[in-house]
């Protein structure tokens, strides 16, 4: 029986019209394994993030700038209807217009933030499911967890944990189920998992100290401190009368801030990103009859050579348009690098210390085309321009000048259909910070927090460009973590000013 099929059962059997189904698990990871999702099984759309609402009529597939492209690519048009969003709409408001009001939407209560259902219940009547019926046993990798050197992460776990539990009083604990979170406290990390640090597992922490755990069963009788927006509705919903909203996460915000010993072995691991992603320059510049696959291969050979214990996410490899879809991650092995090609690499890996790293860079085989030149020395005036930002308070207003920039250059139809940049800790995606156009890049950036710097400009059937550094926030100042130099011969110098000029001998180590 075919997935739509069964969901569509599971419907009928519950006396259902409308069901969202949701890509994450119930730790609601971002980078979820598609064995673990359930929108990929009834879509075939591969990428980390979009939800899918079944409806009578057809299956709606709610996707953002990154993976229009590909979401066209991948689903059955007869079946699902992708539903674009562009920059500024939320796809949680786009849902909610597809169910009518006197109808009740399906939700498979492990699988959303309690933040989503309570946003959900003020529009629409909800019936909560535990179980998907989509859903596959996974084998646990416990015995793959291994403990962190203090010298990698700055803090003992004690001290962690104790930085939290001095502000508790007897009958208070706070409840955290975010993985980043728990491995972060525990200074523990798993790399059984393809393009994972975190290991499984949820902990209270009360006065006394932190409990680890697989499940929750034994509820203490305490007021319960909650973070909405990483708990899921299943796990909010048998804490009942105890949960108390977290304003502020604790150990989120200590997470984001990085200390000494983070950032000097993230300085360290980036020394290895830029020579890997150096050599597999080199590679293409010096090889015939290589594809995306083989390239995609050397690079997590060159990684190994480094002494990655694994990515941090699946590398994207792209040629010509296939880099104008900002998440392609096919890497087919019949697209051959020919002379005049350009190929977009995204890429990053984990090292001994558990932070991922990540860096975008773009290179082509022979001579670029003028085209090829104007959008890369573009995108590259973008980053300069965020890079040095003076006395920056927050991401949205660094994203913001970009934007601005971009809005007065001819672009020849090429668009900048994502934000600027996104926090990196545990997972190569974090928050806070961000650099986005949305709400939450007002949050303000603090000593210690690294985020990337990632402007791109893409145009589907040509090609895009897109250039990240990861940097981190130190004395009011962004600096950057990657030192890998950008490719001349894509840079149009009559483009740059004086002051970029002086700007980019930062970047000039090979």
């Amino acid at each position: 029986m075919d997935n739509i099929t069964v969901i569509r059962n599971f419907m009928a059997e519950h006396e259902i019209n409308y069901l969202l189904v949701n890509a994450t698990n119930e730790f609601l990871v971002e980078y979820n394994t598609l064995k673990e999702n359930s929108r990929y099984k009834l879509t075939n759309f591969s990428g980390s993030t979009g939800e899918a609402l079944v409806t009578p009529d057809t299956i709606y597939l709610f996707v953002d700038g990154r993976y229009h492209i590909q979401a066209d690519n991948e689903v059955c048009h007869e079946k699902v209807t992708v539903v674009k969003l562009q920059t500024g709409q939320k796809y949680i408001d786009e849902l909610i217009k597809k169910v009518p009001k006197n109808e009740i939407l399906g939700i498979f209560s492990k699988k959303n933030p309690q933040t989503k259902i309570e946003y959900l219940e003020k529009y629409l009547q909800l019936k909560f499911f535990d179980i998907d019926p989509l859903d596959c046993e996974i084998s646990e990798t416990k015995e793959n967890n291994i403990e962190l050197d203090v010298k990698y992460t700055g803090l003992t776990r004690e001290e962690k944990i104790s930085k939290i539990s001095q502000n508790l009083s007897d009958n208070q604990a706070i409840y955290i189920t975010d993985l980043d979170e728990v491995s972060y406290l525990f200074n523990m990390r798993n790399f059984s998992q393809n393009f994972s640090a975190k290991i499984k597992g949820k902990c209270f922490i009360t006065k006394n100290g932190a409990e680890f755990f697989d499940k929750l069963t034994n509820i203490p009788s305490k007021e319960i401190f909650v973070d909405k927006s990483s708990i899921n509705a299943y796990d909010y919903g048998l804490l009942k009368h105890n949960a108390k909203e977290l304003k502020e996460n604790p150990v989120k915000l200590m997470k984001a801030q990085k200390t000494k010993a983070e950032l000097k072995h993230l300085k360290d691991a980036f020394v290895r990103t830029d020579k890997a992603v150096s050599a597999i320059r080199d590679y293409i510049e010096n090889n015939e009859n290589i594809s995306e696959y083989d390239i995609a291969t050397q690079l997590e050979k060159e990684f190994k050579k480094q002494g990655a214990v694994g990515l941090s996410f699946k590398s994207i490899v792209a040629k010509d348009k296939n880099s104008a879809l900002a998440h392609y991650s096919k890497s087919s092995k019949y697209e051959i690098i020919k002379d005049g090609n350009l190929v977009l690499i995204d890429c990053g890996a984990y090292f001994e210390g558990g932070l991922a790293t990540d860096i975008t860079r773009v290179f082509v085989k022979g001579t670029p085309s003028e085209l090829h030149k104007k959008i890369y020395t573009t995108v590259l005036k973008a980053f300069l321009l965020a890079y040095n930002y003076e006395n920056p308070t927050n991401g949205f207003e660094i994203d913001k000048k970009v934007r601005e920039f971009f809005a007065t250059q001819d672009l020849d139809g090429f668009v900048f259909n994502h934000g600027l940049g996104h926090g990196i800790g545990i997972n190569v995606h974090e928050y806070p910070p961000n650099l986005s156009p949305s709400e939450l890049a007002k949050t303000p950036l603090k000593e210690g927090m690294c985020f990337s710097i990632e402007p791109g400009l893409y145009k589907e059937g040509f090609f895009g460009v897109r250039l990240e550094n990861s940097c981190y926030f130190e004395n009011d100042k962004i600096h950057s973590f990657v030192k890998m130099n950008y490719e001349k011969k894509l840079i149009d110098f009559n483009m740059l000013n004086v002051q970029e000029k002086e700007w980019l001998k930062e970047f000039e180590v090979k």
